[in-house]
């Protein structure tokens, strides 16, 4: 792939030095989310109130914990030799629900939490309908600069903002272009697009393949193309209102589908469980649906370089018209007693330089309205997938998303409940058995 950010910087904070200016801005943002509640130290006793403001002391660090990769590595390296007062250390965990659910408990413990926090996008709405242990993000130097529906998914109706994007997930399809020649099928890019244009076509296409190359199954788990269909769906499991509706015919026919074509099409592994990523060695599907993101996964888990013979493309094409999944969120807490400095750092780890330096190493692709707009961006190839324009697919699959599903507060919580159920049926659950259980273990979250 190319390196999409040797340009100028357009926005930075200046090397060598801290920025008086952006300082000051942040020092005044977070002033202003302050007043208003109390000004005690954060505890137990009062889980909304912010801690006591304080710059930090010699060998203390500001801290984030993020999950997954998105790419910081270098950048806060970058950032802790640019800025020695603001030193930043990273925690890691590997996986979204691991996260979720520690998070959960140190909310309700109301201690332990990190400066900066990442949040997955399904899990934005928890926090905007409950937004009082979160610190209002608002600021001039950030108007603008993302696209619309990730600002709307992290603002409350009072007009806070409560997250700042990272970054957007506009899917494609990735596919093993080696594995469709062995079953006959076109593997150039352009002709495998024309051939999955809706659902209907992809599913009919992946018979096709089953039964040119046995052992082999045409998507990576039930549960990714679960995932996908419902990004097209506009009411998946709330209501605009917030009023759970999971017996909606759209919702049923995702159901449906997917459970149907799960016994001939699908690896039927947990997506990211050791058997799917097991997968990716051993020649066990063709498919799989390829926000940017995902890119990192399929060479991290396929080898780099590919195995002999091993051929990964991207088609510029997702089934049903164009879907977003992903894209996460950082905030910060009210019991950073650093939200100074912990904004002052997430202005800049989200401004569009660093996110298209992420897009160069990682493949995560920006959601801020500058970085879409960067030619060189649109010329970036990646050579692990056989040199595709990944840049121009990407910012068409972005053009081509028509519906943002509504999550409301309890969209991550059904959407885990969902997936358990898809489970079931990939393990031999009978699927009217599972969808059963799937109802009732919604109706307990209510």
């Amino acid at each position: 792939m190319r390196n999409i950010a040797t340009g100028p910087r357009r926005w930075s904070v200046p090397s060598g030095t801290r920025s008086r200016a952006v300082r000051h801005l942040a020092a005044g943002a977070a002033a202003t989310l302050v007043l208003g509640v109390t000004a005690a130290c954060g505890s137990s006793e009062d889980p909304t109130a912010s801690a006591d403001q304080q710059e930090l002391a010699e060998g203390e660090v500001l801290t984030i914990t993020t999950f997954g990769e998105f790419g910081y590595d270098a950048l806060i390296e970058e950032w802790n030799e640019d800025n020695p007062e603001i030193q930043v250390e990273q925690t890691k965990v590997s996986l979204w629900d691991d996260w979720k659910n520690e998070l959960n408990t140190l909310l309700q413990a109301n201690d332990g939490l990190p400066d900066v926090v990442a949040i997955e996008g399904d899990f934005m709405p928890a926090l905007v309908a409950a937004p009082d242990r979160w610190v209002d993000l608002s600021q001039d130097e950030v108007k603008d600069r993302w696209l619309d529906f990730k600002v709307q998914a992290a603002t409350t109706a009072d007009g806070e903002l409560l997250g700042y994007a990272t970054d957007a997930g506009p899917e494609a399809i990735c596919y093993r272009a080696d594995l469709f020649e062995k079953a006959g099928l076109p593997s150039d890019r352009a002709e495998v697009a024309a051939l999955m244009t809706t659902w209907e076509d992809y599913f009919a296409l992946g018979e096709r393949f089953v039964e040119k190359v046995p052992g082999s199954k045409w998507y990576d788990a039930s549960g990714s193309i679960a995932q996908a269909m419902l990004n097209q769906v506009e009411h998946p499991f709330e209501q605009a209102d917030n009023t759970v509706d999971v017996e909606n015919d759209e919702l049923k026919q995702v159901w449906d589908t997917v459970t149907t074509h799960s016994g001939d099409l699908s690896t039927k592994a947990a997506q990211w469980s050791d058997d799917w990523t097991a997968g990716f060695k051993n020649d066990g599907f063709a498919t799989i649906p390829c926000p940017g993101w995902m890119r990192s996964s399929i060479k991290a888990n396929t080898g780099d370089p590919a195995p002999k013979g091993v051929v990964w493309d991207i088609a510029d094409v997702f089934p049903g018209g164009g879907g977003n999944w992903g894209g996460s969120y950082l905030a910060i807490p009210k019991s950073s007693p650093h939200h100074a400095e912990a904004l002052e750092f997430i202005t800049w780890i989200t401004a569009p330089e660093q996110q298209l330096k992420i897009f160069a190493s990682l493949g995560n692709f920006p959601s801020q309205v500058e970085a879409l707009e960067d030619p060189e961006l649109l010329k970036a190839e990646d050579a692990y997938f056989n040199d595709a324009p990944a840049g121009e697919i990407f910012s068409n699959r972005a053009a081509a998303i028509e519906v943002q599903p509504y999550h409301g507060p309890l969209y991550s919580d059904i959407l885990g409940k969902f997936q358990d159920a898809i489970t079931r049926v990939d393990q031999g659950k009978a699927p009217d058995e599972s969808w059963a259980t799937f109802l009732s273990d919604v109706q307990s979250l209510q």
